[in-house]
């Protein structure tokens, strides 16, 4: 894919499809040393539409081979999004040869909408439809995106998936001892789309853990889980302040050694006038759970594996930056993972500014800003951590620990010049490293 880097649009560690149109992430799954992501795909156009599954796999989370298309429409209709799982103990009796079968669970989508079933037995690299589809037959008129996953309390897999009931979205619970076979559990309403269920260990201790519920659009409920029934202990909490979040999906079967929960979502709506590709995922996120003072968020930071595209850092430590002045104003490039501590002192606020994307924080109303998607942060932040992704055509903003996330899409101008600005008065740079990427596409 080399011949991508001189794309005008292409994000350079951003997964893009090669050619057409992309959208929600689908059946992310680890297995023998590689991270799969499908996703959803029109291979023929770079409009919506006629969707496939596309197929990517990667050994670090960061350089993604595009592969052959997995999964094509059939009698049950074009292919809406889903998830995969490995079949490690065989309980569908599928498995042929040495490997372990992996399994997609998806939607048919021709009305009414049935959950399907295919299976790979060589590593995913050629998939089959299960003959006795549909394995979970119209539950309602609008259901879709199945999500599986192994409950180990309860020794059952458990599917997530949207259903619509009457006039209200929301998630059914099922479970199933063989993958083919699926009871109805419970139902909790308030969710749309592509819905998401795990558990995380609260706080760093792995046996203090709680279960995270969400929807396509971030907002998500920490809870607890028995595997029958969601029991929300929070309200619902939003999970990203960007223009282009949605559909995100964490990998199954990562191993414990481990022990990540790793999400990657869809950028929606991003612009790439002349390509021949359309639309981008965000960056691989591991997510944790923190206690703050206003109760338990969940918290994501870029995956480490990043590391493999650093080049050399500037650093910047206990600097004072006045009106006017810029740090960085040696800097230039397009592809950037910086790492910001402020203190703000009695100043107005600040600012970093790139090829038209801009982040900015009003110390008086304690308000960050991404290309003009705003939070309010703790009253009386004094001092401000940020972390920032900066590609081609995105900008992903991490907050509080994580906690406060912006993912924004923008159509850079020609400025490759990075500043950094007060906006008034004198801001302390307690420490600032920005580390210039390579391509990821090389």
């Amino acid at each position: 894919m080399t011949e991508n880097i001189s794309e005008q649009y292409r994000p350079q560690f951003h997964f893009t499809a090669k050619k057409n149109w992309l959208n929600d992430p689908n059946g992310m799954v680890y297995y023998k040393g590689e991270y799969h992501l499908f996703f959803q795909h029109n291979p023929a156009s770079t409009d919506w539409g006629d969707m496939h599954w596309g197929h990517a796999v990667s050994k670090d989370l960061v350089h993604w081979q595009e592969i052959a298309i997995a999964l094509a429409p059939d009698e049950y209709g074009t292919c809406y999004s889903g998830s995969a799982v490995v079949d490690i103990r065989n309980v569908t009796g599928l498995q042929q040869g040495n490997f372990k079968t992996l399994l997609a669970f998806y939607t048919g989508a021709k009305e009414p909408f049935v959950q399907c079933m295919a299976y790979s037995n060589d590593r995913g690299r050629t998939w089959k439809k299960y003959d006795k589809n549909p394995v979970v037959p119209s539950l309602e008129k609008e259901n879709r995106d199945p999500k599986v996953f192994w409950h180990e309390l309860s020794h059952r897999w458990i599917m997530v998936l949207w259903v619509k009931k009457g006039d209200e979205n929301g998630i059914e619970i099922l479970s199933s001892a063989n993958l083919t076979e699926w009871s109805q559990e419970s139902w909790i309403g308030g969710y749309f789309e592509c819905p998401d269920l795990f558990e995380l260990p609260l706080d760093g201790v792995k046996r203090e853990t709680r279960w995270v519920i969400l929807g396509a659009d971030g907002e998500y409920q920490v809870g607890s889980f028995d595997g029958r029934e969601f029991k929300p202990e929070s309200e619902k909490l939003k999970g990203d302040w960007g223009k282009n979040y949605y559909a995100a999906q964490t990998f199954s079967d990562i191993l414990k050694e481990d022990g990540r929960r790793i999400q990657i979502a869809w950028m929606r709506g991003g612009e790439y006038p002349g390509m021949p590709f359309n639309q981008q995922m965000s960056f691989p996120v591991e997510l944790t759970l923190k206690t703050f003072a206003d109760g338990v968020r969940l918290c994501k930071q870029p995956v480490r594996e990043i590391h493999t595209l650093y080049e050399k850092p500037l650093k910047i430590k206990d600097v004072d930056i006045k009106t006017g002045e810029n740090p960085l104003k040696e800097v230039t490039g397009e592809l950037f993972d910086i790492s910001l501590d402020v203190d703000i002192r009695d100043s107005l606020g600040f600012g970093l500014r790139f090829a038209g994307a801009e982040v900015r924080y009003r110390a008086a109303d304690n308000r960050l800003s991404v290309l003009g998607s705003e939070i309010q942060l703790q009253a009386g932040t004094n001092r401000l951590q940020l972390r920032i992704l900066l590609d081609r055509t995105s900008i992903e903003v991490f907050a509080e620990f994580g906690s406060m996330v912006f993912s924004s899409c923008f159509l850079p101008n020609d400025n490759r010049l990075l500043e950094f600005f007060s906006l008034g008065g004198t801001i302390r740079l307690v420490s600032l490293q920005v580390v210039p990427l390579i391509s990821a596409l090389r």
